[in-house]
């Protein structure tokens, strides 16, 4: 199948499958099983793939009752031939959601994937399908793209359907990536969306709300339901039927700059009226609904875990980190000893990440991480205290800083390549290309880290560079001095689109705005030996 034909999904099954499945959003509240054939289960918030390799592939749907899901595959979009099938059950203790794994799948293909819901009463009475599509990681050495960003509906800019929604989806899908990895933030658990907002040039934003959305989530519903309002939107949905997602979290889908067994004592928690005294509780719910919202793979060892490898073929190896779960406190961060204080992905995930970059063949190790290297990021907005990120200021490395000094110094020992991070957080766009011969810290190799973002949120920035591991900037675009939480409307909006030549091996970055325009770009040559 050519390249140009994967723009065919269609507009048929999937339109009219995603008609289908809005017009039983509602509330999104999950519904009692019914059985009558004039009542057939509804697949409610479209269809979703994710973790996607050579030979497999994560698929997500979400039913509005008690139901079991029939999911099938094959290579073309006429389903002449089913190639392999599988079936969940949609059950309340989920909230509907189902995901699986197709595996056995052939490298490099377009693979279709139909689901069916079937009644429980009555099995013969099955749901109207939908179908989403995705394509399959090479064997061989032949080009690919994706794009990156993170931040969606966060500071109060939701779905003003006026405005076209989150137009930022539908241009990420003209760019036709083999896959999109979301940076974190994925909702905004935190953050209310009133069903108004004036802007400053006295036009209205007028968002579409839901009761989930009109208060910082605590319940494990609340939870749910930031992601099921992401779901609602038709350029979110249109993306996620063709292009898989390889998704992390950073901070706002628990709440803000959040630190594990941090007491929720800041004036930003008290004015948010959280109930709980500890972070916990609202961690342990949020990561649950996370967990069954996203298209990952599920770790039986450790069922919450986020960081793990996508191998992409022979040219890209994807590096998913997280930079949230293990870290310390979030305070000044200015020891000169690496000890619990000072961890940030923390020794466990530290250790598997160089285990993983090593065993790595892939001519180029995407870095994911959910927050930037170099950029200051304070912790207590109100304050302006302590450390949010890993940059501590200029200077030798301390802190968190220990971390990534080891992390560089090891890549340079032991001959690791062409690895390039990807990153989010700030609400703006950057290139930051990291040169020893100006930091503070000069053992290590030059490299790179882009930053994008936001997708759908408040625009601000920049924030100052920190010298320790010679940062330059070589681009930003950033709202003027002294404006803060732009809207979507402001024109601040930025994803990244990463593509690598299947000949030269050549790796092309470009930061691009919401309207798909290429803001910035720089062509990479990989290093041989």
């Amino acid at each position: 199948m050519s390249r140009s034909s994967r723009s065919s999904l269609t507009r048929r099954p999937f339109l009219a499958g995603a008609a289908a499945g809005l017009a039983g959003l509602g509330s999104g509240v999950f519904r009692p099983g019914l059985s009558r054939a004039a009542d057939r289960p509804v697949l409610t918030h479209g269809l979703q793939s994710g973790d996607v390799d050579a030979t497999s592939a994560i698929v997500w749907a979400r039913a509005d009752r008690p139901c079991r899901a029939l999911i099938e595959w094959a290579t073309t979009e006429r389903f002449a031939e089913i190639r392999g099938g599988v079936f969940a059950d949609a059950l309340p203790v989920s909230d509907g959601t189902v995901k699986v794994a197709l595996t056995d799948l052939p490298p490099g293909q377009d693979v279709f994937y139909r689901v069916h819901l079937q009644d429980l009463a009555a099995p013969t009475i099955l749901g109207e399908p939908q179908v989403g599509r995705f394509r399959t990681a090479p064997a061989e050495s032949r080009s690919v793209s994706f794009c990156w960003s993170g931040d969606t509906a966060g500071q109060g800019w939701g779905i003003d359907e006026a405005r076209g929604g989150m137009t930022i989806y539908a241009a990420m899908l003209r760019n036709r990536p083999d896959f999109f990895l979301h940076s974190g933030d994925t909702i905004y658990a935190d953050g209310p969306i009133a069903p108004e907002v004036r802007l400053p040039d006295g036009t209205l934003w007028r968002n579409r709300v839901t009761e989930a959305v009109s208060k910082p989530a605590e319940t494990l519903e609340e939870f749910r339901g930031r992601y099921r309002y992401n779901l609602t939107d038709a350029n979110v949905l249109a993306l996620n039927a063709e292009v898989p997602i390889l998704a992390q979290w950073d901070d706002h889908e628990v709440t803000n700059n959040w630190w594990p067994g941090e007491p929720l004592t800041r004036a930003e928690h008290l004015r948010k009226a959280y109930r709980d005294p500890n972070v916990l509780a609202l961690q342990v719910r949020a990561t649950r609904a996370f967990h069954e919202y996203m298209p990952m793979r599920f770790a039986p060892s450790e069922p919450g875990r986020v960081y793990r490898t996508i191998a992409y073929g022979p040219l890209v190896d994807v590096f998913m980190l997280d930079m949230r779960s293990y870290r310390g406190p979030n305070g000044e961060n200015r020891e000169d000893a690496y000890g619990p204080e000072s961890h940030f992905l923390g020794p466990v995930q530290l250790a598997w990440l160089k285990r993983a970059l090593r065993a790595s063949r892939a001519t180029w190790k995407v870095i994911a991480a959910d927050m930037p290297l170099g950029l200051v990021v304070p912790y207590d907005s109100d304050r302006r205290f302590g450390s949010e990120g890993i940059a501590q200021g200029d200077g030798p490395p301390l802190g968190r800083e220990l971390e990534i000094a080891d992390l560089l110094r090891f890549l340079r020992d032991s001959a690791i390549r062409n690895t390039v991070w990807l990153t989010a957080d700030v609400h703006y766009a950057a290139a930051h290309y990291y040169d020893p011969n100006q930091a503070r810290f000069q053992d290590f190799e030059p490299f790179w880290e882009f930053v994008a973002g936001p997708l759908h949120a408040g625009t601000f920035g920049p924030n100052a560079l920190d010298d320790t591991f010679g940062p330059q900037l070589r681009f930003v675009k950033a709202p003027p001095k002294g404006q803060v939480n732009l809207s979507p409307a402001a024109g601040y909006q930025f994803f990244g689109h990463v593509a690598v030549d299947g000949g030269t091996e050549q790796m092309t970055v470009t930061l691009k705005d919401a309207a798909d325009t290429a803001l910035w770009s720089v062509t990479l040559d990989p290093v041989r030996g």
